[in-house]
């Protein structure tokens, strides 16, 4: 395990910051190559971890504690586990010398779970039995440059070395043993099958093991929605001898003195994601029961094996590598050389050093690149990382925020391809929202139905899991579809992909736009309101609140439906639909300010509070502040609405709502505000693994807050790029290279004392760079060999230039 320090001294500060600098403008003058990630590389290279010198506890789960509906509870995997992933599998390591304990999730793997609509469901225990007791000079890490797990420890005089990384490429997990003595190495290997239930309990699940030479089989069915499963493990060792054991239904392999031992894991299951899966009503009709993983599992396992360990690993990197190292952040603060734990402990006594706040947006993107990948189902509330029987709030994907807050931060920190199972989701479940919104219509507004009910567009509800989406209604209204349409609205404006707006983003916002449009009912001749409304989760007098025109609903039908207008324009598309929209847009009244001088969450408010709880997690209200666009310093009454409304609202609240709220602050430009939450965030809602937690582990907040770092040093949603919009003192020195805006431009920037002193664009794209800074007018623009460039100059604090696809500009400032 490597662990370096940076920066040591105040002295030492201001002379790194001046290299950074230095090397900054000297990268400018080097030659560039179209496939270099970023020409201000050298920079520097931070090698970032997260470590412990101590193993997990591991007591187990406990029935009789639920977390938010889930059990059993498993605080030791919740807090101290580290978690490794590919998108397809996830594992948490316990580092443990004595009997180590790898719990592994398999994503499509569900059971009933709660709301029977299915729930992410542990997949199997895999245990190596050592016996190391009392080990010396131990360590477990992750290096999330690399995405590899390391355990060290040292045993009677022997050092061994376990490595464990997950492979997106080839879908396996691979684990090496190693000693730096031969002969050293012996374990036995127990797996588990968690959660076995005979057909009179709930959650039927059946499974077996066996063994064979040096691989052990786990297979199984989960009988509600007649899930077949299995897993295979191998045993690879150099020297020694393997025994493989077939107890009953126990299967395990014994190594005795190798030299090394190679552990490759596959598993899946007769997931088959496709439109009859969701159209499909019968629970257990939904996969093929006569459909099983085996061959595929087979293959997975057979290809790994041929390839061999060493091969694995660098088609891993090369991958991983290939996604995480676009981006490098840094602040004016050295690396300590303590535990990940102790630095959170001490962060919550005394918040005066900032490592963490940067280690966290680094683990923020680690954690992405784990979950989500293409081919694989899209992140949910627990990532790919599930130890439960029944995962709270199922593990799925929430369309109220959580699931939108899960991809906030893949586009502007450079892993737009992370957002692509979504996408795969969304052309899966797209016929059944048609249906969807059809069946609300019929309900709500039988008289504005389609003949063609594809033009009824499509709907979605916020509980949606692997194996069925649901309508909107209860406690959020109809704007989550809008709220999910803002996600590939910002994927076209951050990659400028016209094939996907074309193809999947243009259909996608038009639906939603053709469904909205029906749910509005006229008040008068320049009002439309959506009924019935509700404000995500709110109540009122115990009960959910519905009424007409909350200004979630409302905003969030403005904003989709200005995001049509700017695809029509685009894509050169005219048709009547385009004419009904632009007078929609015009009669929605989405923003009002109330008594209070706040943002009004109902139209019936007058005083901030009078209706709801005044503390409420939600912000909803604030979504055309973030992500939407509508508030912005274009409206400043609103926008010092929006200040006084977050002041109202407070921070005492959960986790993914402190995100949340943390990207609002940024939004209003408050970068002091915005540094205060995301303290609090990580004094209050961060574990020692650094997961965080909802109560309990829910990763939206690690992605949330990771979106608020980059939304704090770079905004691009107001018509130009704006440099620094919300950078809090805390960060007064400091440098990033690779956070993308709108547009599809790569921007780098270096900053000193508050102060901006280079700024790099990297034209993807092409196209007008419209750029915002103080005084920026009267800097000089140059090309990636000196030139100068030619500009506008719009105000003191905002230029534009042409750009051309795959050049880079400066500025020195």
């Amino acid at each position: 395990m490597k662990i370096d320090g940076f920066y040591n001294n105040k002295k030492s500060n201001s002379i790194t910051l001046f290299i950074l600098t230095l090397c900054f403008m000297l990268c400018c003058k080097l030659s560039y190559s179209q496939s270099s990630l970023n020409s201000n590389s050298e920079l520097s290279e931070r090698i970032y971890t997260i470590w412990d010198n101590e193993p997990a506890p591991n007591r187990g789960g406990d029935f009789s504690i639920t977390k938010a509906r889930g059990y059993p509870y498993d605080e030791d995997w919740e807090l101290h586990s580290y978690p490794i992933g590919n998108g397809y599998m996830g594992a948490n390591i316990f580092g443990r010398t004595d009997v180590e304990r790898i719990q592994l999730t398999e994503k499509t793997l569900a059971n009933e779970g709660l709301y029977g609509i299915g729930g992410l469901t542990s997949f199997a225990e895999i245990n190596l039995d050592f016996n190391h007791e009392n080990p010396t000079n131990y360590s477990r890490s992750i290096n999330i440059n690399e995405a590899l797990a390391y355990v060290n420890y040292s045993h009677e005089g022997v050092t061994y070395t376990r490595e464990y990384f997950m492979s997106y490429p080839d879908n396996v997990m691979a684990i090496k043993l190693s000693a730096n003595k031969k002969r050293k190495i012996s374990f036995t290997l127990k797996p588990e099958i968690p959660y076995l239930r005979d057909s009179s309990q709930k959650n039927t699940r059946t499974g077996v093991m066996k063994v064979e030479n040096d691989l052990i089989t786990i297979s199984g069915f989960i009988e509600h929605f007649s899930v077949n499963y299995e897993g295979q493990i191998k045993v690879i060792n150099t020297g020694g001898a393997l025994t493989a054991t077939q107890n009953g239904d126990k299967s395990e392999i014994t190594v005795t003195n190798a030299d090394s031992v190679v552990l490759l894991v596959t598993a899946g299951t007769n997931y088959e994601l496709s439109e009859d899966l969701f159209l499909e009503e019968v629970h257990n009709k939904k996969l093929d029961k006569n459909s099983y993983p085996h061959e595929k599992v087979s293959d997975l396992m057979q290809a790994a094996t041929e390839k061999g360990y060493e091969k694995l690993k660098q088609l891993h990197l090369e991958d991983y590598q290939s996604l995480f190292s676009r981006v490098k952040l840094q602040f004016n603060t050295a690396i300590p050389t303590k535990p990940t734990k102790l630095l959170l402990t001490e962060y919550q006594a005394d918040a005066s050093h900032h490592y963490l706040e940067e280690l966290m947006f680094h683990y923020g993107r680690y954690l992405l690149i784990s979950t989500s990948r293409a081919g694989t189902l899209p992140c949910g509330l627990q990532g790919v990382w599930s130890q439960y029987e029944v995962t709270p709030f199922t593990g799925g994907f929430w369309h109220n925020i959580n699931i939108q807050m899960n991809y906030w931060g893949a586009l502007n920190s450079n892993l737009a391809e992370t957002f692509t199972p979504y996408i795969e989701f969304f052309d899966a479940y797209r016929p059944k929202a048609n249906r969807l919104a059809t069946t609300y219509l019929k309900e709500h507004h039988p008289d504005a139905l389609a003949k063609d009910s594809l033009d009824n567009g499509w709907t979605i509800g916020t509980g949606t899991t692997p194996y069925k989406i649901v309508g909107p209604g209860g406690h959020s209204g109809p704007g989550t579809g809008a709220l999910t349409t803002k996600m590939f609205w910002d994927y076209y404006e951050f990659t400028r992909d016209t094939t996907f707006l074309k193809e999947t983003g243009f259909p996608a916002i038009l639906g939603m736009s053709q469904f909205l449009s029906k749910t509005l009912v006229p008040v008068n001749d320049s009002l439309l309101l959506v009924k019935p409304s509700a404000s995500p989760e709110q109540k009122h007098n115990g009960d959910n609140y519905i009424t007409a025109g909350t200004t979630f609903d409302q905003e969030l039908v403005w904003e989709n439906h200005n995001d049509l207008l700017k695809a029509y324009k685009i894509l050169d598309i005219q048709d009547d639909f385009k004419n009904t929209v632009e007078d929609e847009l015009t009669k929605l009244d989405p923003i009002i300010i109330g008594k209070s001088g706040q943002i009004k969450e109902f139209r019936e408010e007058e005083y901030y509070g009078e209706i709801g709880q005044k503390n409420h997690r939600h912000i909803s209200h604030l979504c055309a502040l973030y992500p939407g666009t509508l508030i912005n310093e274009s409206t400043p009454e609103w926008m010092e609405a929006s200040v006084l409304t977050l002041d109202l609202r407070g921070n005492n609240t959960t986790g993914w709502a402190m995100a949340h709220r943390m990207n609002a602050r940024a939004r209003t430009k408050e970068g002091e505000k915005a540094h205060t939450v995301y303290s609090k965030f990580i004094k209050e809602r961060t574990l020692p693994n650094l997961w965080t937690t909802h109560p309990p582990f829910q990763i939206d907040g690690n992605f949330g807050t990771m979106a608020g770092v980059a939304e704090m040093l770079l905004q691009s949603h107001e018509g130009y790029i704006n440099v620094l919009p919300a950078l809090p003192k805390a960060w007064d020195n400091g440098a990033y290279s690779g956070l993308v805006a709108r547009g599809n431009f790569e921007i780098s920037v270096v900053w000193k004392n508050g102060k901006a002193t280079a700024i790099e664009i990297l034209s993807r794209s092409g196209g007008l760079c419209k750029l915002k800074y103080k005084g920026i007018s009267n800097k000089n623009v140059t090309s990636f060999d000196g030139q100068a460039v030619i500009f506008n100059k719009e105000k003191a604090d905002l230029l534009s230039f042409e750009t051309k696809k795959g050049e880079r500009y400066y500025l020195k400032i």
